[in-house]
């Protein structure tokens, strides 16, 4: 989701985690995987709440459920119209579309709602099917989270193209047998997508 569908801007996210009080935000969070209270929320180990509370303990003062939205969500910089529109023309070409995503309430909350895409769609209308880490108790590049999808979804590595901005990400994918695609975050992968299709 974020990288290939929607532009990542992570300085943006903690320059307002910074903003709320977090010092060391910088080195806490990351692109890809996040580590302490953000990895465990992307895990689902703990509720948005529970993340609340969490950090306003670790930054001295009560930090509301909408300042966790607004530092969160400061990571999604842009939705590119281009990218959506080749998520549709895929799907009418035939090719099954799964999202696999790290990822949490805070940000779902706005990809599941019909404000998404600016056209009354939620991410949902351009997928077949969504495996987020926090339903999973799992984050990428665990490799049991690409078998639950190979599995559940009943499809095999080697007529898979997995799309990825994060290298790691990638050649965990690679191991278990997936063909790999790892455009740059916000980088246009519309046109190069069939490259790795042939």
């Amino acid at each position: 989701m974020g990288g290939v569908v929607i532009t990542i801007d992570l300085p943006e996210a903690i320059r307002r985690f910074t903003q709320l009080g977090l010092e060391n935000a910088g080195q806490i969070m990351d692109a890809y995987t996040q580590g302490g209270i953000f990895g465990d929320l992307e895990r689902g180990t703990i509720s948005a709440e529970e993340f609340r509370s969490l950090l306003s303990n670790g930054v001295g003062r009560d930090v509301s459920m909408e300042d966790c939205r607004y530092a969160w969500m400061g990571c999604m910089k842009e939705v590119p119209k281009r990218n959506l529109l080749s998520l549709k023309a895929l799907r009418e070409k035939g090719y099954r579309l799964i999202l696999l995503s790290n990822t949490n309430t805070f940000i779902t909350d706005w990809v599941l709602s019909p404000i998404f895409d600016g056209d009354g769609h939620s991410i949902d209308y351009y997928f077949d099917s969504l495996y987020l880490s926090y339903r999973l108790k799992m984050l990428k590049p665990d490799e049991n989270m690409f078998k639950k999808v190979l599995q559940s979804e009943h499809i095999n590595a080697e007529e898979t193209l997995f799309i990825d901005d994060g290298i790691h990400n990638v050649a965990a994918a690679e191991k278990l047998g997936l063909r790999t695609f790892c455009p740059k975050n916000g980088e246009d992968w519309t046109i190069e997508i069939y490259d790795y299709l042939k």
